[in-house]
């Protein structure tokens, strides 16, 4: 490739009205293509005739706040449930915004209470007679009749949103004082589509220099419920996927329609759960998606078709207001996108970018952003931040997905002004973007190595939720952890759900099937587990050959006798307090060169005493054929079982380090039954990896660290090896 080619091209530069001579220096120092505004911050026609692709960014539900502001009952709406109150009499009273952010919320008093409300005594876990209660639409109150002293009740109610949760976020983080408090118009209500698109036609006739309209998103934003209290629960619930915000009595009525079946509030309160992505969700809540998903297609399609006729590209911003696009469904085709933009912060989310089909563009969107303070409000662009260091260990994380999967373009958002004072911060941003080009480079027409096993990982989501899409990367759920280690990985990772796994048995060529999560989540798989097929499927699979590993409380669904049911698959179980009457194996201590750990594949890179995180105790193994590798308190970490020609391993959690990353990268290796193939490609330092792209003949090897290191990588061969000296933060490209 060209040195010139490395200099420009493929990045997207956020502009500043005011500060048109930092946006175009910082253009040509960056090699912009394309200029964008981001919310909050407008483009200046100096910026947009400067001769770069403007993409201008357009949040339809809050666009047309005029209209919003005298038609509140068009403005979306959710149900939420109030917090318990615990009966003393006979009466008793419940105010339903208590708790909650009155700025955010107001009580629905329009559609009939008694028709979609529910009140719960949650002691018994019955619903409570309508003839039983009433509401008071003056006081926001609702008040029960022959209530239970010392029995819980809540209210399941409808709630209109007066301040749209990302113009809240934005106002609130910046500070922007007396400036309009934003609302969500519901796209639901035919009035509305009507609205929006007349808003939608006469938007694209007044940017007549646009050459990409970037949906921030479609429509529905992900659940985020505020609290009263700013500091002491700010986020009372708030989950990357779930469908709670599209809720509507219009939804309700046409989902019933078409489905043959009524909603209740209770399948979306879920007892205050609500419909959590980490939780494995009812048949009826994945109906309701797929009735959401419908929609968000047909309408947006709409809008996308309105673009495309006035000659413009239609990008949609994987984030915010995502709910209903579903990139990772089969028919994200349908709406015609022709590029997808990712804000990112780590590995496993620039994977679940790439891994969307059906949009030519893959964009990331990268951090620090450029706002004050980052999202937990620590100093970024301001007194105290080092947002250098910050854009460095931002960028070793995301690295690690790019060089495993294509992306076309990145670029930053938020107020360009605020580089200004950092210089260093400058320069920097123009190498990184050096480095991307390059890698994107090796990606055309190629793609990097991998180990011939593929590996699945078997969640409740299957694909649907591929690389997740519950919110950005939360250390401490497993899962999370080891997809952020999968993500760097030289791994085919496929994702399959339990409903694939019935139809059609496990995919051909995977090698591997991973179960991670803990009991009744989403990842485990919760009740899936129940149907017998699911249990008899795996162990198959293992008794012909294949490898199970099993991660926290893998396939746990609760029988008498047993937790986990591939127990047997594993060859080991947890008890959660039931067995004391009954013995357990008396297995034997690892022992090897690290204390309390015994030598094996698996544990030849581990050089201290396994850290899984919270990891799961009680467990206790069946007999002498499971291997224990590490315990702690008397209960196994880290163990193997065989079962016919196949192998299980257990781990009793994990968490995202680089020493465990190469402990689970061993482990899918043997479980695979491919010892032998490991020092394929492989490089020693677990703090470095190495990718190969064999048509550019062309090995990198990366430092995922803050330090500089050395490393010997082995070739293909499996022999013969390279010595590599890496900078920290750095990046090695070998000629092979």
């Amino acid at each position: 490739m060209k040195p010139s080619a490395l200099d420009s091209g493929d990045f997207t530069l956020p502009g500043e009205a005011g500060h048109e001579q930092l946006t175009l220096r910082l253009a040509k120092k960056w090699g912009a293509d394309t200029i964008r505004d981001s919310d909050g911050t407008q483009l200046s026609p100096e910026i947009v005739q400067s001769g770069y692709a403007i993409y201008s960014t357009i949040c339809l539900p809050r666009s047309v706040q005029p209209w919003a502001r005298v038609n509140h009952d068009k403005l979306q709406q959710n149900f939420l449930m109030s917090f318990p109150v615990i009966a003393t009499k006979s009466k008793t009273n419940l105010t339903l915004l208590a708790g909650f952010f009155t700025e955010q919320f107001a009580v629905n008093v329009k559609d009939s209470p008694k028709q979609w409300w529910q009140v719960f005594d949650r002691t018994t876990g019955q619903e409570v007679a309508k003839s039983k209660w009433s509401f008071n639409p003056r006081l926001g109150t609702v008040t029960i009749t022959g209530t239970t002293p010392g029995h819980r009740y809540t209210v399941n109610f409808l709630a209109f949103r007066l301040w749209e949760e990302i113009s809240m976020y934005n106002h609130l983080t910046n500070n922007w004082g007396d400036r309009e408090h934003l609302a969500a118009v519901d796209p639901m209500q035919p009035e509305t589509q009507k609205v929006l698109l007349a808003f939608l036609e006469q938007w694209l006739r007044d940017h007549p220099d646009t050459k990409v309209v970037r949906f921030t998103s479609m429509f529905y934003n992900f659940s985020w419920f505020w609290g009263s209290d700013q500091k002491t629960l700010r986020d009372i619930y708030s989950d990357w996927g779930d469908y709670a915000m599209t809720v509507s009595p219009r939804a309700l009525r046409l989902f019933a329609k078409q489905f043959g079946y009524s909603l209740t509030s209770e399948d979306f309160v879920n007892g205050g759960l609500y419909n959590s992505t980490h939780n494995a969700p009812s048949r009826r809540y994945c109906d309701y998606m797929e009735f959401i998903h419908g929609f968000v297609i047909d309408f947006g399609r709409q809008c996308i078709d309105l673009v495309h006729r006035h000659g413009k590209l239609a990008y949609v911003f994987y984030d915010d207001h995502w709910i209903g696009v579903e990139p990772s469904s089969p028919r994200f085709k349908e709406f015609g996108f022709d590029g997808l933009i990712k804000c990112v912060f780590n590995a496993f989310e620039v994977r679940l970018c790439a891994h969307s089909t059906g949009v030519k563009t893959h964009e990331l969107r990268l951090h620090p952003y450029l706002f004050p303070t980052g999202l937990k409000g620590e100093p970024t662009f301001k007194a105290g931040g080092n947002p250098t260091l910050d854009a460095k260990n931002f960028w070793i994380d995301a690295r690690r997905g790019l060089v495993r999967a294509p992306i076309d373009r990145i670029g930053l958002g938020g107020y360009l002004s605020l580089v200004e004072p950092f210089p260093d911060f400058q320069d920097y941003i123009e190498g990184l973007v050096r480095e991307f080009r390059l890698l994107k480079s090796f990606h055309a027409g190629d793609r990097p190595w991998t180990a011939p096993a593929k590996v699945a990982v078997l969640t409740a989501w299957g694909n649907l939720r591929a690389w997740t899409c519950s919110g950005h990367f939360t250390k401490g759920v497993e899962l999370y952890d080891v997809l952020e280690s999968l993500a760097g990985l030289a791994l085919d990772v496929q994702f399959l759900s339990f409903d694939d796994l019935v139809a059609d048995g496990v995919p051909a060529g995977v090698k591997v099937i991973l179960n991670c999560g803990r009991a009744g989540s989403a990842w485990s798989g919760g009740h899936f587990w129940s149907d017998p097929r699911v249990e008899a499927t795996l162990t198959e699979f293992v008794q012909q050959g294949g490898g199970v590993i099993g991660i926290g409380e893998p396939s746990a669904l609760t029988q008498p006798g047993q937790q986990f049911r591939l127990a047997r698959v594993l060859g080991l179980d947890r008890d959660g307090g039931e067995r004391v009457a009954n013995g357990k194996y008396k297995y034997v201590a690892p022992a090897g060169r690290v204390a309390g750990v015994a030598d094996h594949f698996i544990t030849t890179d581990v050089t201290a005493p396994l850290d899984l995180g919270k990891d799961v105790d009680g467990i206790y193994v069946f007999d002498g054929s499971t291997q224990v590798l590490a315990e702690r308190d008397s209960s196994p970490r880290l163990t193997t079982h065989a079962l016919g020609k196949g192998r299980g391993v257990y781990l009793s959690g994990f968490k995202f380090t680089f020493e465990n990353t190469r402990l689970l990268h061993r482990a899918i290796y043997w479980a695979a039954g491919q010892e032998s193939g490991w020092t394929k490609w492989s490089s020693a330092n677990v703090k470095t990896e190495a990718t190969y792209f064999a048509k550019a003949g062309k090995l990198v090897v990366i430092n995922n660290a803050g330090e500089p290191q050395t490393t010997i990588v082995t070739l293909g061969d499996g022999r013969s090896t390279r010595a590599v000296k890496l900078d920290a933060h750095g990046i090695a490209i070998l000629d092979l």
